[in-house]
């Protein structure tokens, strides 16, 4: 087991590790979102999930104040909405969701990302230390999911497949394998 100080080699060995895509948003007065695939659920009762961001994001500072966020969960054909919040170079604040399709949030005007496998809008409950992250912890005011579509889609590249993170690069799931029927 390797425990040098290659960051490079541990930064590959985490990305091992296949990650859906996300985007955290912040509204109000400095409205802000932020490609993330540093998301997970926490906890049904009460209903919490979490997303990390490093702390030298613009967004970590956009954050810290807000009281509330939002996480759109990005589908397979939505990589060019992870590539626009990934962009360090988008406008500041409203201008930068002229790109793509959003909605406020019914609970709390959060922008929410159309066309995302799922949303959920959150009030911060706990935030972190992470090392070089925030860990910031969300429990779920509001969600919405889009609806599954019928078992007669194809198996890969479709609308309803999440967008993947694999090895630094975005994926899409592979044909799933054929299974005879008994």
């Amino acid at each position: 087991m390797r425990r040098d100080s290659d960051g490079r080699e541990l930064r590959r060995a985490f990305a091992e590790f296949a990650t859906g895509v996300t985007v955290v948003t912040v509204g109000g007065p400095s409205p802000r979102g932020m490609t993330a695939n540093s998301f997970t659920s926490v906890s049904m009762d009460p209903p919490l999930l979490l997303v990390c961001v490093h702390n030298d994001a613009v967004m970590r500072r956009t954050l810290h104040p807000a009281r509330h966020f939002g996480v759109s969960v990005l589908s397979a054909d939505q990589e060019g909405v992870a590539r626009c919040f990934a962009d360090d170079s988008r406008p500041a604040g409203l201008p930068q969701f002229d790109a793509v399709g959003w909605t406020p949030g019914a609970t709390t005007s959060v922008p929410l990302i159309d066309g995302a496998l799922a949303r959920f809008e959150c009030e911060k409950w706990r935030v972190y230390d992470g090392g070089d992250h925030t860990i910031v912890v969300g429990a779920v005011l509001d969600w919405d999911r889009r609806p599954v579509a019928d078992a007669g889609s194809t198996a890969s590249g479709t609308a309803e497949d999440a967008l993947l993170f694999f090895r630094g690069r975005f994926r899409e799931r592979g044909p799933r394998p054929r299974v005879p029927p008994r």
